[in-house]
Parts: C-alpha cells; structure tokens; sequence
C-alpha cells in the first residue's frame, strides 16, 4: 500500500515515528513523500499515486491498450490547462481544454489495478492527430492493430470525439481511408 508523507503522519504521528518504522522495516520510502508498506512496488503504481487526476495517453494508452509492443520510454499523461506542471523526468504532460480532456476517459485494469486512461476510439483520434510526429513503423503498427479490431470499436463515439476538435471532419476521412 502506497501512502503519502501526510497519510504517514497522520497514521504514525510524527517524523521521528516514520523514521522509527523504516528503520524496522514496516514502512519503505520509495521517493520524497511517498511510501509503502510493502518491499514490491511497480513505477506505474507510484505514478498513480502521485497523479491521480491525470489520464494515460499517448504511446502508454497505446501499450496499455494493446495496440502497440513498444514499451514506451515515458508515462504520457494528459491534465487540463489549469493543472500545474509535473516535474517528474519519467512522465511527459499535455494539456488539454476541459471538454478536450474529458472526452473519452474510462478506466481498465493493469496488472492488477486500476488505470484511468482515454478509451480506444479517442486514441484513435490521437493517432490520426499526430499521425506526422510518429515514427512510420509504429504508426503503421497501431493502425494494423485498429484494422484487426475495428469491429470492436464505437465509430459514433470516434466521430463525437472528432468533432471536438477544428480539423475534425479532416480526422473522421483519414480514419475512413486509414481503418475501414
């Protein structure tokens, strides 16, 4: 279990305690503010912790949904445009407009927990987004993989998504050609 400088404080009453309860090997700090009683704990756990309001995008989404191989070199995470900006080397931030941001957030489970990450059809719109700032090969990848799946998919919710964005009728006619 992961908790917080606070959580320890209010679970162990002071500094000195928390000191006490790693030194006898209850409590194992991890990084500044967080700790967790137990010795096994993933990256990806502690990045959940740290930011709970963030929602996995990108190449992560892309890993996560099983469309990509490739074990991205960063988290990818998306906040809105009021949120402060993450100072943590392992994780790229975007940020997004409130109705951007909230289109198409749902959750699945990961190595058994919980990740708040954009559905399927809203990264296929992320695709066709950026489609010019990804490498070939991998692009070409993730579109074989939405091929392969693309009776799964909801194409009223990727043209929802679509129009949220300026260029949205231009995403829905690559989406045409590129998947369908």
């Amino acid at each position: 279990m992961l908790l917080s400088y606070k959580d320890c404080i209010d679970k162990y009453g002071s500094d000195y305690n928390i000191k006490k309860e790693i030194e006898k090997g209850y409590l194992i700090f991890k990084e500044k503010g967080i700790y967790s009683t137990n010795r096994n704990i993933s990256e990806i756990e502690i990045i959940l912790h740290k930011f709970p309001k963030a929602i996995f995008t990108g190449k992560s989404a892309f890993f996560y949904h099983g469309l990509s191989d490739v074990i991205p070199d960063y988290y990818y995470l998306a906040t809105i445009r009021t949120d402060t900006r993450i100072k943590d080397t392992r994780v790229k931030q975007s940020f997004l407009k409130d109705d951007i941001f909230k289109a198409g957030i749902t959750e699945i489970t990961y190595n058994n927990f919980s990740i708040r990450i954009y559905n399927r059809e809203r990264m296929l719109i992320e695709l066709m987004r950026f489609k010019s700032k990804l490498p070939k090969d991998y692009y070409k990848e993730i579109i074989l993989n939405y091929r392969q799946i693309s009776y799964e998919l909801d194409f009223g919710l990727v043209d929802d998504y679509a129009l949220l964005f300026n260029n949205g009728t231009r995403l829905m006619d690559m989406i045409e050609m590129e998947v369908l």
